[in-house]
């Protein structure tokens, strides 16, 4: 028996193939428009390259962000400063034109006018007196209490036009940190997201993986002794030829060395999280020493020595830009907060290009 087949109806099958097409085209459309990854072909070296370029570029969004918030924290108090200060002049403006007001109603309810009682009902005194004829028109007792009303008065205008200067400067700080912060997260978002699409031994083949953290073990015999302690590459010299430490630097290296293993956060200086530059700003606290904040200020916080001569609580000053900083603590070690994800540790002096060393 002859089987008939039913003939495919021409609209169906090219609606078929406009599926199918479509279909491959919106694939090629959406494997183009990935987020940006490790491409298949990068390889770690490559991965390495531009992941270090992220990490430098958010610190210095980081440094920047630093600095404005620091700007922002004394522009506060200034500013509170400022308002203090507004309240005492208002009080004393208030003082004085209700000790006029009180003679120039008692006279006024007396049958006289004093020329004190039309002052205190124009709206710019000092217009008053200019325009005042002679000021034989008001005794001299008066009149000095007039004057000094109305440089009371000139002064709590500047300060009001001050406390308004700070105040715009303050919101567009606020714009400043804004901008600061999402270039930051930005950058370390896509770092992030090229690390991950890495395994976790090729992360660590980088310097990128969980093996890197485990650098928060002592690099070796106490270096804050004025002993050597190991081998010192690059130059720096045996810690035992550089003579003893100041009380100062030693209290700096034990604050850096019990922030050992603490996470770290961008924007952070302490106690429980810290960013490069946050972590030198909070150990010579505890020394009783204030550095600036950001690691470019810390840059001439001191007198810069050769990397040679190297003592532990130097500063170490990475990059051209000054964007990271660590501390020295002897045997060609310095400690500090590395990037986002890792946590304070040990690494050597020459992890990366040296800018200067400081001693504060």
């Amino acid at each position: 028996m002859a089987i008939h087949r039913r003939p495919t109806r021409p609209g169906l099958a090219r609606a078929t193939r406009f599926t199918v097409l479509s279909a491959a085209a919106m694939a090629a459309a959406v494997s183009a428009t990935a987020p940006a990854g490790a491409a298949p072909q990068d390889s770690p070296d490559e991965v390495k390259s531009r992941v270090d370029g992220l990490y430098q570029q958010a610190e210095q969004a980081t440094e920047k962000y630093d600095a404005a918030q620091e700007r922002a924290a004394r522009l506060r108090g200034e500013l509170e400063n400022l308002r203090s200060e507004l309240a005492r002049g208002q009080d004393a403006v208030n003082r004085m034109r209700d000790a006029l007001g009180k003679v120039a109603g008692a006279q006024y309810r007396d049958g006289g006018v004093d020329p004190a009682l039309a002052l205190l009902l124009s709206s710019d005194p000092g217009d008053y007196l200019d325009r005042a004829a002679t000021l034989d028109r008001v005794d001299s007792r008066r009149a000095e209490q007039l004057r000094a009303l109305q440089d009371a008065q000139r002064i709590l205008a500047q300060e009001h036009d001050q406390a308004a200067t700070k105040l715009a400067e303050l919101d567009r700080l606020r714009r400043t940190l804004e901008e600061h912060k999402k270039t930051v997260q930005g950058k370390l978002a896509e770092a992030q997201r090229l690390l991950a699409a890495l395994p976790a031994t090729q992360r660590d083949a980088i310097g990128f993986g969980p093996a890197a953290d485990n650098r928060t073990g002592s690099p070796g015999p106490d270096s804050t002794s004025g002993s050597a302690s190991g081998s010192a590459p690059d130059g720096v010299a045996a810690l035992a030829d550089l003579g003893p430490l100041d009380g100062r630097a030693s209290e700096a290296v034990a604050a850096a060395r019990a922030a050992i293993g603490s996470p770290y956060a961008w924007g952070s200086s302490g106690p429980g999280a810290f960013d490069c530059s946050g972590l030198m700003y909070w150990a010579y606290q505890h020394a009783g020493m204030t550095l600036p904040r950001t690691s470019q200020e810390q840059l001439s916080a001191g007198h810069h020595v050769p990397l040679s001569q190297a003592r532990p609580g130097d500063l170490v000053i990475y990059r051209s830009d000054a964007s990271h900083v660590g501390m020295y603590v002897g045997g060609g070690k310095v400690i500090h907060a590395p990037y986002p994800g890792a946590r304070v540790r040990y690494d050597p002096v020459n992890m990366m290009p040296v800018a200067a060393v400081v001693r504060p």
